[in-house]
């Protein structure tokens, strides 16, 4: 299960918004890169050697260059802040392949687009798409000022222009209201798609369900909750098994042991990322058991069927699991 990994050169960085930055990558060996769908997110590691994940923001059609956005966190223990200072045209980088949990929903009749920050980044690859296809979409940015808002000088003119709503300095009291009037029109065959902070996107997926399916809610993380957060946590076991369905190999797990540690142990490695639960790069399917969801990546649906797992965070509530390996 090695992961696929690609060495690429920056060819251009530029100051999107204020602690934003965007870098522009290319392949060294001059190949085109493989297709991807708006939403997706790669694997970065910088000058550091952390591997951080960020979401593609570029034309998703335009296969010869990548491109993706970084925020300067302030407790940055290296990724972020690597790439800002470190890095400048003609740097090179090692990334990896596309992985997306966060689609457009083919069958809709309509898009949503509701960004926070530095959530805009797949939600503008999204715009992309959706404007070559010439489907009806809105897309509402907000920021603390236009100075915070990253792409702003690309949203502000055409063809964006016509589906873009900026939404600045919204207090706290005010933004259940203001995101309820984002979704004013929302009907039947809407889907709405969220990206930014926690606290944000609950509220947008609180409000989104009073008006459309749950499941025609989507929504992409940049980061881990506190597990405390996670509901069902205390419903998992301090220790079960792991059975591999093609070999009948066990594993156990206990208290301390992530499932991916525990596989390891028996020489299965397992492909993984973020370690927390968020890239979805660990997702196993499973055969017959009952996961204990911990994870930040899979849908309601998925969580709901029981029939894939994020091995790095996730735990069981049966005392076995069989996992399709």
């Amino acid at each position: 299960m090695e992961r696929t990994t690609l060495n690429v050169r920056v060819d251009s960085v530029r100051d999107e918004a204020h602690g934003v930055r965007s870098f522009s990558v290319s392949r060294l060996d001059g190949q085109p890169f493989d297709h991807y769908e708006p939403g997706a997110h790669i694997d970065v590691t910088g000058p550091s050697g952390f591997t951080r994940q960020y979401s593609l923001c570029g034309d998703p059609d335009q296969r010869h260059a990548h491109l993706f956005a970084v925020k300067r966190e302030a407790a940055s223990r290296g990724g972020s802040r690597s790439l800002h200072d470190e890095v400048k045209v003609g740097s090179e980088l090692t990334i990896g392949a596309p992985r997306n949990l966060f689609q457009l929903a083919p069958g809709a009749s309509e898009h949503i687009l509701v960004a926070a920050g530095i959530g805009v980044t797949p939600l503008l690859s999204m715009a992309y798409r959706l404007l070559k296809q010439k489907q009806p979409f809105v897309l509402h940015y907000f920021a603390r000022s236009a100075e915070h808002a990253a792409f702003m000088s690309l949203l502000s003119r055409a063809p964006f222009s016509d589906h873009v709503k900026f939404h600045f300095g919204i207090a706290r009291e005010q933004l259940d209201t203001v995101l309820g009037a984002c979704l004013a029109d929302a009907h039947d065959g809407t889907h709405v798609y969220t990206c930014g902070p926690a606290p944000f996107m609950e509220r947008m997926v609180a409000l989104g369900e009073t008006r459309v399916a749950p499941e025609a809610i989507h929504l992409e993380r940049f980061a881990a909750e506190p597990a405390s957060s996670v509901s069902g946590a205390s419903a998992a076991l301090d220790a079960f098994d792991v059975r591999i369905a093609s070999s009948g190999a066990t594993v156990r797990v206990d208290k301390n042991t992530s499932i991916v540690a525990a596989l390891a142990s028996i020489g299965i490695e397992v492909d993984t990322s973020c370690g927390e639960g968020v890239c979805g790069t660990c997702m196993i399917d499973v055969v017959s058991g009952t996961p204990e969801h911990r994870d930040h990546c899979l849908s309601k649906a998925e969580r709901a069927s029981g029939k894939v797992i994020c091995c790095c965070v996730s735990r069981a509530t049966s005392p076995e699991l069989v996992l399709d390996l």
